[in-house]
């Protein structure tokens, strides 16, 4: 079984591309809503979260979402030392669903494999490329937040430019090429691989 990362920028249009595949019959791992789920879920996990960032993460026995987004979009610094908490735990499950899976190939969606040294392990990785003004439209509009704020998230992930170069295939978003034809021509691409990889 192929393991495919697909990954983007903020705004590129990454889940829009995972939900193609998932018609096409593709299991997709959402890197972003499993480290959602362990932060709500993982005693353990919850344990050093408080620690780091105080019992008010947690206050009602949930987690305070504005709360703790409030502390770490305004903080390098504090926003790694969270993403260095959650990302194990997240990498692990997805491990343990790859292994679950019997199809030719899997994806898994992330916004950070190349920062957080994740890639390792894939077959290939796909990139989701928009330009820089459609995403911070897309994420101003479905996000209701203001363009600074928009570019501050942006600054926080590498280069899209440099990201794109570091991946396998490169899927354009920019509303202005079809996406279904250029995911059919990758899916077609990994099942053909998948199935070649199987009888190695």
């Amino acid at each position: 079984m192929l393991k495919i990362g697909l990954t983007g920028g903020i705004g590129s249009g990454k889940t829009t591309v995972a939900n193609i595949f998932k018609v096409l019959g593709i299991p997709v791992f959402d890197a972003d809503t499993e480290a959602k789920r362990v932060m709500e879920t993982d005693p353990g996990l919850q344990k050093a979260i408080i620690e780091r960032f105080g019992a008010a993460v947690y206050a009602e026995g949930r987690l305070d979402r504005k709360y703790l987004s409030a502390i770490v979009f305004n903080d390098p610094l504090q926003l790694e030392i969270l993403n260095a908490l959650v990302h194990p735990f997240a990498i692990a499950a997805a491990e343990i669903w790859a292994c679950e899976q019997q199809s030719p190939y899997v994806i898994k969606e992330a916004a950070l494999f190349f920062e957080t040294g994740s890639a390792i392990g894939f077959d290939y990785m796909v990139g989701v490329f928009s330009p820089q003004h459609t995403r911070i439209r897309r994420v101003m509009d479905r996000d209701q937040l203001t363009r600074e704020e928009v570019q501050a998230r942006m600054g926080r992930q590498i280069q899209e430019e440099i990201k794109m170069r570091l991946c396998d295939f490169v899927i354009t978003n920019d509303d202005q090429q079809l996406l279904i034809p250029q995911v059919l021509k990758l899916h077609e691409q990994f099942l053909k691989d998948g199935k070649e990889n199987a009888h190695v």
